[in-house]
């Protein structure tokens, strides 16, 4: 059974990886590079859509960390699985004091209602995204290093 729960943890966490990652370094940069900033529907969109699924995988990470943890204890790797879930904790930390009220203010933008400083929020949202992706992309590798010494 811990074997099972070691791999749906990684794939879970790697999928949630690579949807942060790919969001970070290449969905939110291209829409930024849209003329006649085209590309604040399309985060304001997003903040509405990704808003709604992502505190269930973030929790949901972090949950099946814990599970992992619990039944790794003592053995092969339980340490990095406990440091892994330990980072997935302080991401979601991050994501409830940093991006989510600056996501929740993006939700509701449109082209005819934006603060004059929106492009210094999504630039501060971006940074700070930028912090978690580096806090989950070593959650996943201290995961998947456990996986191979367990």
């Amino acid at each position: 059974m811990q074997d099972v729960l070691a791999v749906v943890t990684v794939v879970v966490v790697g999928v949630m990886v690579g949807v942060e990652f790919s969001v970070a370094f290449f969905v939110n940069p291209i829409l930024d590079r849209l003329p006649d900033d085209g590309g604040l529907d399309a985060r304001s969109d997003g903040a509405r859509v990704l808003g709604r699924i992502m505190p269930f995988w973030y929790i949901g990470s972090v949950v099946l960390g814990a599970l992992w943890a619990g039944s790794a204890w003592g053995g092969a790797g339980a340490a990095l699985v406990c440091a892994g879930t330990a980072l997935l904790v302080l991401s979601v930390v991050m994501s409830v004091l940093l991006l989510v009220p600056i996501n929740a203010r993006v939700a509701t933008w449109s082209h005819e209602g934006v603060p004059g400083d929106w492009k210094e929020q999504m630039g501060r949202w971006d940074r700070f995204h930028h912090v978690r992706v580096a806090v989950i992309v070593l959650a996943f590798v201290l995961f998947a290093v456990a996986v191979v010494q367990g």
